[in-house]
């Protein structure tokens, strides 16, 4: 069983880096609403990487791009997202969802599945992680594999948001800073390997250059 694909999804989900920004989009909920937000944002985030699993590599197929060249824009997407994660900031995410997560918790609104999960659990580099893996899958059961790995996720998000204050207690900011920094390095190492794979693919007189 592959478990790169786990260990890249970890580290751009990172549900231990997304424990502030829940604590306060949620600090006005009472114990219903913030129990609610968190099933249906660990529910959301299995179902986008469930769905990315099965049917993105359909999608892109369907657009005529080959995976040579969607593994170096993945790639380059994924390290982009682990230099946020260096500087101690949610992978695909920006001030302004921040904000927008920010007016929604004010107005009462539901932030589980955005800004919550899109794009502060997963976003673009999440959904690129499970085609290119989706891709290198030959039977039925390591595709369902990949899927299955969305319930973990999921269930990941789940316990760390549960956990929330005792983790925050706990680890404190800092902790939680060096643990993001920790996944960014992971997942730019990864990013880099599927861009070189992506780049012998289209340029095979690289393939020699590159260590096996």
């Amino acid at each position: 069983m592959d478990l790169k694909p786990l260990i890249a999804l970890l580290a751009i989900v990172n549900p231990i880096g997304a424990i502030p920004f829940f604590i306060t989009f949620t600090s006005g909920f009472n114990r219903q609403q913030r129990q609610r937000t968190i099933r249906v944002s660990a529910f959301s985030a299995f179902l986008v990487i469930s769905i990315s699993a099965v049917a993105g590599l359909k999608i892109i197929e369907f657009f005529g791009i080959s995976i040579a060249s969607f593994q170096v824009g993945g790639g380059t997407l994924l390290l982009i997202s682990s230099l946020q994660m260096l500087n101690a900031q949610p992978a695909d995410t920006s001030k302004e969802d921040m904000s927008e997560g920010a007016q929604k918790a004010d107005a009462g609104a539901s932030i589980a599945v955005v800004p919550l999960t899109i794009p502060l659990l997963t976003g673009p580099a999440t959904i690129s992680t499970m085609v290119i893996y989706a891709e290198r899958t030959r039977h039925w059961w390591q595709l369902s594999t990949l899927a299955l790995y969305g319930v973990v996720i999921g269930a990941a998000v789940y316990l760390a948001f549960m956990a929330s204050g005792r983790i925050a207690r706990v680890l404190g900011k800092t902790g939680i800073n060096v643990m993001t920094r920790l996944m960014g390095l992971i997942l730019a190492a990864m990013a880099v390997e599927i861009m070189a794979e992506g780049l012998a693919k289209l340029f095979p007189v690289l393939a020699s250059a590159i260590p096996r």
